[in-house]
């Protein structure tokens, strides 16, 4: 490592009460930051939802569905018996890292799995898929979700999932530190999950004066998220930063992280991408290059058409459960 990256900004992200008793702390994809190529959000959720029932829910979230699912992608905190119902996708991948709790999700092409705390489920939108998020149980599902924008080469590909158990991805430790790898490679160690935007996806845990340094190559978008602990990043001489603050991290070939810590380990995400390079047009859960395909996904949305024809017939089990028509 020749250049390590140094800190050029720094967010707290705050928690923010949305809808009706949600909580969910945003860092990209908020005011400050809309798109740091190519990660279009990234959510840190925990918490409870404190409502009656899904219904009540319903009717006072949004009057249709492309609305309901604006305010679906501000939600990320859950529990039983509410979630993330059945709605659409189009145009990047979401990545969701379960922490805490588990998720039960099923789209209308029969897909129906469950990701618990340590999982990682890595889903390619494409052309089109809707599905449903639902806790799988009583009590918080607690976790982060990532959205990674897919090139225009890429964008209207079929839909697919990649899940990898928590004992099944690869982790490695020395020196005082320990990373679990999502995507990429780190320390030896490689992740079997292909992308189509490269990225790198780690979960690292520093031990008390200890240091962790990893290449990342000098053409990729590069930012770090501190889940627990205190970290000095970039420089020994910075200041520490602690939970929740995302740490955007300037031109180089690689990271430096230091725990000066006394007694508590430092848990971070490092998140790289390479950059796409193309405009972005954004309407909640569709993602696209220009307003015109914007307007083209909405009517292939309502009209059933061009990768959304299964959506016609197709009803979560979650919702039949729930009574919902």
């Amino acid at each position: 490592m020749e250049k390590p990256r140094q800190v050029v900004r720094k967010f707290l992200a705050r928690p923010q009460h949305e809808g009706v008793g949600a909580v969910v702390r945003r860092s990209i994809g908020r005011f400050e930051l809309r798109y740091f190529d190519p990660f279009l959000v990234l959510d840190e959720f925990s918490g409870e939802l404190s409502i009656r029932s899904f219904s009540e829910w319903a009717s006072l979230a949004c009057p249709i569905p492309v609305q309901l699912t604006d305010c679906l992608s501000e939600f990320r905190a859950v529990s039983a018996p509410a979630g993330f119902p059945d709605h659409p996708h189009r145009g990047f991948e979401t990545v969701t890292y379960m922490l805490e709790g588990a998720v039960t999700h099923e789209d209308f092409e029969g897909h129906r799995g469950t990701i618990k705390a340590g999982d990682v489920q890595w889903m390619t939108a494409g052309r089109g898929i809707v599905h449903s998020e639902m806790p799988a149980g009583p009590g918080t599902s607690r976790g982060l979700q990532l959205w990674v924008n897919l090139s225009s080469a890429n964008k209207m590909v079929e839909p697919g999932y990649q899940e990898i158990q928590s004992k099944d991805i690869a982790c490695t430790t020395a020196d005082g530190v320990t990373v679990r790898v999502i995507a990429g490679h780190a320390m030896g160690a490689r992740s079997p999950v292909r992308t189509r935007t490269p990225t790198m996806y780690l979960d690292f845990t520093v031990r008390p004066r200890a240091a962790a340094r990893q290449p990342v190559p000098a053409s990729w978008n590069a930012f770090a998220y501190v889940l627990e602990g205190e970290g000095v990043f970039g420089s020994e001489r910075c200041a520490p930063a602690g939970a929740h603050h995302l740490l955007l991290l300037g031109p180089g070939d690689g990271v430096e992280v230091w725990n000066k810590s006394d007694g508590r380990p430092l848990r971070f995400l490092l998140i790289a991408g390479v950059p796409i390079g193309e405009p972005v047009a954004q309407l909640g859960p569709f993602v696209m290059n220009t307003e015109e395909e914007i307007d083209m996904t909405v009517d292939d949305f309502e009209r059933y058409a061009n990768g959304f024809e299964k959506a016609r017939h197709w009803k979560s089990q979650a919702m039949v459960a729930l009574g919902v028509e």
